[in-house]
């Protein structure tokens, strides 16, 4: 049958190349359990966005809510926690809204339908470890969601082009902010721990120090008891001790 496409579309090379440049995270120390979900993501803001963020963000949660606790105080952890849970939501709010305004756009300018994308889409399993990863999941979906609405309110010239372009680069930085901020709050709790790390050693080394100074007086002592001894036992074996000057000098004809 007879090809009749007027133009050629994707076949899944845009996909290749986007991947070929993820950022390969080591996740081979993680332990955790994972919630296993599908990516479906359309637009090439969001594609990239998750390859270049999603997994190093997801580290960086692991490390702060796991990893820390093994050395910081349960208190200390929560609010690093709760600070990345407040940029989560400032996030989300602020595409909420976008999502929100597009649409009502939509209906004041009677648009019933909105651009797709010819590209096919970025379907990966993935899997999930932790809130903050969930989280920040679904903050990229809604980039997704959003990103055709500006391109259809564009399209139909209800924004400008500069508009529309202002608009896409404050949404990617507002997800980039948000894997910044785990990377900052998680480098944090590790100087912190090394700090921890570091002042147990030099407890330590105090307390060998102590230890040693207080074992040497008492192998001096035992030394002294060991001397004693000896001058005893000599004593006892040839009676008095000899003094030196008692004994007759030899004669040099001798």
């Amino acid at each position: 049958m007879a090809d009749t496409h007027i133009v050629k579309v994707d076949q899944g090379a845009v996909n290749e190349r986007i991947l070929a440049r993820e950022v390969k995270a080591d996740f081979r120390r993680i332990e955790a359990a994972s919630v296993k979900v599908m990516t479906h993501f359309t637009s090439a803001e969001a594609k990239r966005l998750f390859v270049r963020c999603f997994s190093t963000l997801q580290l960086n949660g692991h490390f702060i809510s796991v990893i820390a606790r093994t050395k910081l105080r349960h208190e200390d952890v929560e609010k690093v926690e709760a600070a990345l849970r407040d940029k989560l939501d400032a996030a989300t709010h602020g595409l909420n809204q976008a999502i929100d305004g597009a649409e009502a756009l939509f209906k004041s300018h009677g648009i019933t339908s909105f651009a797709t994308y010819d590209t096919r889409p970025l379907e990966l399993e993935v899997g999930i470890i932790s809130s903050s990863g969930r989280r920040y999941f679904e903050l990229l979906n809604k980039l997704d969601q959003v990103m055709p609405l500006l391109q259809t309110l564009e399209i139909h010239e209800v924004i400008t082009p500069r508009d529309a372009d202002i608009q896409r680069a404050l949404f990617k930085k507002t997800i980039r902010s948000v894997a910044g901020r785990a990377r900052n709050l998680a480098a944090g709790l590790r100087r912190r721990m090394n700090e921890v790390a570091s002042r147990e050693a030099e407890q330590e080394r105090a307390k060998a120090t102590r230890d040693s100074a207080v074992a040497a007086p008492a192998l001096a002592i035992s030394g002294l008891g060991r001397e004693e001894v000896g001058i005893s036992g000599a004593a006892e074996e040839g009676g008095q001790p000899i003094d030196p000057e008692s004994v007759p000098a030899q004669s040099s004809m001798d």
